[in-house]
């Protein structure tokens, strides 16, 4: 497997919703000294129910933060992966299975008020299109990825299962 040196100074995660990306991110963060970038906190308007921005504003806040020298940006959004991996010197794709997914949203959603890649002022609550997007979208999208990841010419690693992740988590010493 890959290991994070190689990955460089501009890392795009990308995974399935709750797959474990912002945690990850977070992780690298700490041990990089790279700046973790959220999308989905571009992506939305703070101290709101996870309202979009308008799109120029978001495509705006997420040029800014790829124009960075250094970054771990995590999430899909795949309307502005191709400028995102244009300027990524690693890549990390995170494929859990749906119902880690599904089981990650519940628990966020329930008990974890307080999450790492969290909106600001938002609170987490359970949504009938979030757990469609999870069990039915999903699938789409890891076809797609699994793809993308094949074709993808920079240090890449996937990770596909809850004990790929854990491993690579106790051999690059991520804190989670």
């Amino acid at each position: 497997m890959m290991r994070l040196n190689a990955l460089g100074p501009r890392i795009c995660l990308l995974g399935p919703s709750n797959s474990g990306k912002s945690t990850l991110a977070e992780a690298i963060s700490r041990k990089q000294g790279l700046p973790a970038v959220h999308l989905d906190q571009l992506y939305h308007t703070p101290h709101t129910d996870w309202q979009p921005r308008p799109e120029t504003e978001f495509l705006r806040l997420h040029q800014q933060a790829i124009q960075q020298e250094k970054w771990i940006i995590e999430g899909n959004y795949t309307r502005s992966l191709d400028r995102r991996l244009g300027r990524a010197t690693g890549f990390i794709l995170l494929d859990t299975s749906t119902l880690t997914s599904l089981f990650r949203y519940l628990r966020r959603t329930w008990w974890e008020h307080d999450r790492r890649g969290g909106l600001e002022g938002g609170k987490d609550s359970v949504k009938w299109r979030m757990i469609h997007h999870i069990v039915g979208v999903t699938r789409t999208n890891r076809r797609r990825y699994a793809e993308m990841f094949e074709s993808i010419d920079i240090p890449k690693v996937k990770l596909a299962t809850s004990a790929e992740l854990k491993r690579f988590y106790k051999t690059e010493q991520l804190q989670g």
